[in-house]
């Protein structure tokens, strides 16, 4: 499996920081690099007390990523390996609740509950061969945001085999949750990168955000926004890189509709979960799905 391709870059070491420069007593700001839920994540904040809050931040991805996370001992993979899960972390109930919120605007377009056929996929494909029809009508029965019931006390499968996957959205839940934890402290002026990107307030330099899409020509000015990119062929199951990682749950293959789109958004959350469920929409399905949340589509 190819690897993941980064879809967006702050541009902070290229264009903000010369910037900032110009003045010789100004200080740069501090920043943070490291991997969230396996995407390179950064943080940039100019603030007295940049570091013991930088640190807070960090240790509170790595709280979260103890819920999310489908490679290491979490909530999710407990869920996944047991079929239910008791006590649920608050964050859980409210990520699922939003992955609710997205399935019902996208007409199913978006379902975290596509983990059994991501699976098969990505086995099959590591051993040399693709799924057959018997696999995946198999798969399909264990697929799909119908199988999951969740409140304050347990989240459960009603079907045997079912799971669930996180990362069409955790990566924006978890830089909403950055972004408001710094808030919290009196922070008005941060970038968070946790995978999706979510812009408070001005840059250093008192502009808005620059963010480079990829494979786009411009920055995208963010203040008090989040933008998240999604691209079928950003990761691939085949070493050709021609069969994306972006399964249709409604046809149970891989799919999508457009190369690379990007949408702006109020949530990072938000931003990340259509921008996935967009990749397999035609133009009338997005804008039937878009709420006042989403600011803007990029194609």
């Amino acid at each position: 499996m190819t690897t993941r391709r980064r879809m967006l870059t702050i541009l902070a070491g290229g264009a903000l920081l010369p910037v900032i420069g110009q003045a010789a007593a100004t200080p740069a700001p501090a920043q943070w690099r490291g991997i969230a839920l396996g995407a390179d994540a950064q943080i940039i904040l100019d603030h007295p007390d940049a570091d013991a809050l930088i640190r807070q931040a960090v240790a509170e991805i790595e709280r979260l990523e103890g819920i999310f996370s489908l490679y290491r001992d979490s909530q999710l993979t407990r869920l996944n390996r047991q079929g239910r899960l008791d006590d649920p972390a608050f964050e859980m109930v409210e990520l699922l609740s939003i992955c609710d919120h997205l399935n019902t605007r996208t007409g199913g377009a978006f379902d975290p509950a596509i983990q059994p056929l991501w699976a098969l996929y990505a086995e099959s494909f590591a051993a040399g061969t693709t799924p057959d029809d018997g696999q995946l009508a198999e798969a399909r029965l264990s697929s799909g945001w119908g199988n999951l019931r969740f409140d304050a006390s347990e989240v459960a499968f009603t079907q045997q085999g079912s799971a669930l996957t996180l990362n069409g959205v955790a990566q924006g839940y978890i830089a909403d949750k950055i972004a408001a934890m710094f808030r919290s402290n009196g922070v008005e002026n941060v970038l968070v990168n946790t995978g999706e990107i979510m812009a408070v307030g001005s840059a250093p330099d008192s502009k808005a955000w620059p963010v480079k899409l990829r494979d786009r020509t411009g920055k995208l000015p963010l203040r008090n926004q989040a933008v998240a990119t999604s691209a079928p062929l950003g990761t691939t199951f085949d070493q050709g890189g021609k069969v994306g990682h972006i399964i249709d749950p409604r046809s149970g293959k891989p799919a999508g509709r457009w190369p690379q789109i990007s949408v702006v958004a109020r949530s990072a959350a938000l931003a990340d979960g259509f921008s996935t469920a967009f990749c397999l929409m035609d133009r009338e399905e997005i804008a039937a799905a878009r709420t006042d949340a989403v600011i803007d589509v990029i194609l």
